[in-house]
């Protein structure tokens, strides 16, 4: 049975509902709270589970793939072998060098005057003396005279002068002049004299003079772009000469290396001997020129450490020109037996070079190497390899450690079928 105060709480939940319009709550808020809390945990546990199920099977499908692919490459790996051999071999240091006129001169008029004549041709070989240009010598032709006329007008009075010293001498012995008369005409002849010696360098003067109106080239070489035209007034004086001669034949190389070479630029030089150096294009596809390194220089660069150094070229087929940029080797030394292999045997990983050796039962081997230097498809080892060792040569991006190889043959340069492999003639097969 229901109390009476029961029925009041019932009748206050009822009026409770009518005036908000909801039914009153019958559970507490806790509870729906912590049942929602549970869900989204229970959701969060379900989803790492589903992720490390994928993540399972994932890698174990990759496992079985790896395994599978592995089982079907155990054969052998067809490359192609090369042996290690050796020979003499050129030590270089490369350098970056500038090419230089071995002489330059700027042909200037060392006399002022009007230009009646070019006699060379823009471009044209010349040798020293040959005519370039023609000044008006008109003027210095008249200078030459005069000097001439003056000389003998001064001469023309120095025998008069003697004749009367004589006569002042004889007369002054008997005391008929005095002695101030004859010392006055011994200075004047003494005068007359040195007149003619000045009129004489005024001569030499006045013929030099002369002479530069004729202009000659001062070195053999080759005449650049005319400055001046015919007909114009030059001076000596002017900044801008008539032409450029430049020397080709022989031509110079200035280059660097840096200072670290100098030790090694004075142990390998041997007395009486020269270094030969190198010029190459700068794309390293030809060779420009050989010379003999003429001058070290006699300090090193303190800003950017590097030693310069000149070399001279004949340059007969004028492959070097000045102010080209080159590439130069300089042929330090030559090793003598040194140990070579194919520059595609050497391979680069995370640890240096490597290459790989083929062993007796034709497995490889994975083996650090050291390089010396490469040069026209050829690497000079220093350490790693021997001579008559096996390596492979191509085919390497297949290989692991023991993996197990089969020499082929490699293709003749006509595309004709090669000699036997090494591992053939090892053992005793014909191609």
């Amino acid at each position: 049975m229901t109390t009476d105060s029961e029925k009041a709480a019932q009748a206050e939940n009822r009026g409770k509902t009518a005036e908000t319009g909801r039914p009153a709550d019958k559970n507490p808020s806790a509870p729906q709270k912590m049942s929602l809390t549970k869900k989204v945990l229970i959701g969060l546990v379900l989803l790492g589970i589903s992720v490390l199920s994928w993540w399972f099977f994932h890698n174990r499908a990759k496992a079985k793939a790896a395994a599978t692919s592995a089982r079907g490459q155990t054969g052998p790996v067809p490359v192609v072998e090369g042996t290690v051999g050796t020979r003499d071999v050129p030590i270089y240091l490369d350098g970056l060098g500038t090419v230089q006129a071995f002489n330059t001169v700027t042909v200037h008029a060392r006399v002022d005057g009007q230009l009646m004549k070019v006699a060379f041709t823009e471009g044209q070989e010349v040798k020293a003396g040959d005519l370039l240009a023609q000044l008006d010598p008109a003027p210095y032709q008249a200078a030459l005279d005069q000097a001439l006329a003056k000389k003998a007008q001064d001469e023309a009075q120095l025998p008069n002068a003697r004749v009367d010293l004589q006569r002042y001498a004889d007369l002054l012995k008997t005391e008929g002049t005095t002695q101030q008369t004859y010392d006055t005409q011994k200075a004047l002849i003494a005068q007359l004299e040195a007149g003619v010696k000045a009129d004489q360098a005024a001569i030499d003067s006045a013929r030099v003079n002369l002479d530069y109106t004729t202009i000659r080239s001062p070195i053999d070489g080759r005449i650049g772009i005319r400055q001046v035209d015919a007909g114009n007034i030059v001076h000596a004086s002017d900044a801008n000469g008539l032409v450029v001669v430049t020397q080709l034949r022989p031509i110079s190389v200035l280059f660097t290396l840096p200072e670290q070479v100098l030790s090694k630029l004075q142990d390998n030089q041997h007395a009486g001997s020269d270094y030969t150096v190198l010029a190459v294009s700068r794309d390293n596809t030809n060779t420009l020129g050989e010379g003999s390194l003429a001058v070290i220089d006699n300090q090193i660069d303190a800003t950017t450490g590097t030693l310069k150094l000149k070399a001279t070229f004949a340059n007969e087929n004028l492959r070097l020109w000045p102010g080209q940029f080159i590439n130069t080797r300089l042929r330090l030394t030559t090793l003598t037996n040194g140990v070579t292999v194919p520059a595609s045997v050497v391979q680069r990983g995370p640890d240096g070079a490597f290459a790989f050796v083929i062993q007796p039962d034709n497995t490889v081997q994975m083996r650090p190497i050291k390089v010396t230097q490469i040069e026209a498809g050829e690497a000079l080892i220093a350490s790693g390899l021997k001579p008559g060792e096996h390596v492979v040569v191509d085919g390497q991006y297949k290989l692991q450690p023991g993996s197990h190889v089969k020499p082929a043959d490699s293709p003749a340069a006509d595309g004709s079928a090669g000699a036997p492999s090494d591992a053939q003639k090892r053992q005793g097969k014909k191609p």
